[in-house]
């Protein structure tokens, strides 16, 4: 078996077993980059000199001591570049460490490379980075979703151990979901933000993709937890999530919502993920059908403030204190109209113009209070469900990946890829993506998702069954063409 074909929890077993050293993982994972990269463009750069000299110092008896974890070029790692892949934070150098690499750190993980994602953390499909889009490992024709497709293209195309995303509106779930592996969002709050790039800050939540789902709890163990430098980190004690993942689903009650099974998903997609409910049953939870009525409002509640607090967060990007700078300006207004003319592509710029215009006078209550209202209403929809029911079962996305290019010209339709993704953003909650089975199409082999949403705080119960599905099927082993 191919070192990097492996686990986190494989590695860390031979690592620890003294089978294979850290210095070798790191040198098999930049053999494997170089070898697939240039199909896939998943990394954006990695210091692979650097990885090799912090492999020889790390403690191998640490949780994660050894492993390399790729991280999203939204999050700061001290020393390395944090660009957002935009062109308006070209040359910035991280001078800190977030607190979620802080701690990788101080489990013994090794932080590795900059993975691709849409600018600024907007986008479906990791077509919107500055750098050229990222490509599904499965049919490199197509999109491996966003805006963390990055960090999902890497983990599936073993060429990335896990890797640390930021999931917005369904921006770790989703792609998770369209390149075959596991991607859990936390609750909001669970995780610290700080050092995370903000999009939306009261949507904003870091979270692992890993290859199964044993992996991904691992990874919430080391990155869990309050934090004195985010004011919105809770600070609820932390379980362990490794403990009760085998405890199976018998007994446990598991809503299917009407609104998440409508026309316009591809009908593959709900057989296929309606199969996986149905396994689910034969292993012992209860299925119920419930009602979250005001689904129909999320998707454009969640473009009303995301755009709202994106145009507020993205106002520090001016060209003056770091980062790319317009020449040849004979005013400091043209010097912030250039340099953010310049350096936004135009999707972030089409976020700030909504953003701004729904905050403006004489528009903030008609669009922005409304929708603070109607986020109310969908976070009391959750709340009722889950006094009936100990998880929600849906899909992760109304489609498998689709071509690169398809719907960059029609916002809507790109829009419309986290519609059963962002509502959990926008109520706080929690959720993971499962693999759940393929769509055949052109003759290539198409990962499904199935999402398993839980309230504030358990995510040790959609791990249970997220890790019973996952024991009791063969999807999580598939492996892409390319790998």
């Amino acid at each position: 078996m191919e070192v990097t074909s492996l686990t986190v929890h494989e590695l860390q077993a031979l690592i620890r077993a003294g089978q294979i050293s850290p210095r070798e993982a790191v040198e098999a994972l930049g053999r494997r980059i170089e070898e697939v990269d240039p199909l896939i463009h998943g990394y954006l750069s990695h210091d692979l000199e650097r990885a090799v000299s912090e492999a020889q110092q790390v403690d191998v008896r640490l949780p994660l001591g050894g492993v390399p974890i790729s991280i999203k070029d939204v999050i700061n790692v001290k020393g390395h570049p944090c660009g957002c892949a935009s062109k308006i934070l070209d040359g910035y150098v991280a001078p800190y460490d977030a607190t979620v690499i802080a701690k990788l750190r101080a489990a013994g993980a090794i932080p590795f490379g900059r993975v691709n994602m849409d600018e600024f953390a907007m986008g479906s499909s990791t077509e919107n980075s500055a750098f050229g889009p990222t490509r599904n490992p499965w049919d490199i024709t197509r999109i491996p979703g966003g805006s963390s497709g990055g960090s999902a293209a890497v983990v599936a195309a073993d060429e990335g151990f896990a890797a640390l995303g930021s999931d917005t509106g369904g921006s770790i779930r989703q792609p998770a979901a369209l390149c075959g592996r596991v991607g859990l969002k936390p609750t909001y709050g669970r995780v610290s933000r700080y050092g995370l790039v903000a999009f939306a800050s009261s949507l904003d939540q870091i979270g692992p993709i890993t290859k199964d789902v044993r992996d991904a709890a691992i990874l919430m163990n080391v990155i869990s937890g309050p934090d004195k430098f985010d004011s919105t980190s809770l600070s609820d004690q932390v379980p362990n999530f490794t403990a009760n993942l085998d405890q199976g689903v018998k007994g446990l009650k598991l809503g299917l919502p009407k609104e998440y099974f409508i026309e316009g998903i591809d009908p593959e997609v709900d057989k296929t993920v309606r199969a996986a409910v149905a396994r689910l049953e034969e292993l012992g939870a209860e299925v119920f059908e419930i009602s979250l009525p005001h689904t129909e409002f999320a998707l454009s509640t969640y473009y009303i403030i995301a755009p709202a607090e994106a145009s507020a967060n993205l106002a520090r990007f001016d060209g003056v204190r770091y980062g790319f700078r317009a020449k040849e300006t004979n005013s400091l207004l043209e010097h912030y109209g250039k340099t953010r003319e310049e350096g936004f592509g135009p999707e972030v710029k089409r976020r700030i113009i909504l953003g701004t215009y729904v905050l403006s006078s004489g528009y903030y209550d008609a669009y922005y209070l409304r929708a603070q209202k109607v986020r109310t209403l969908i976070r009391q929809d959750f709340a009722a469900a889950f006094e009936k029911v100990d998880a929600i079962v849906c899909p992760t996305s109304p489609t498998a990946a689709f071509k690169l290019g398809e719907r960059t010209n029609d916002p809507l339709s790109m829009y419309l890829a986290d519609i059963f993704t962002l509502a959990a953003n926008i109520a706080g909650i929690c959720g993971v993506s499962v693999p759940c089975g393929f769509l055949a199409r052109e003759g290539k082999q198409l990962p499904v998702g199935l999402q398993i949403l839980g309230q504030e705080l358990n995510e040790a119960t959609v791990l249970r069954v997220a890790y019973a599905y996952e024991q009791n099927t063969e999807w999580h082993k598939a492996k892409p063409p390319i790998a």
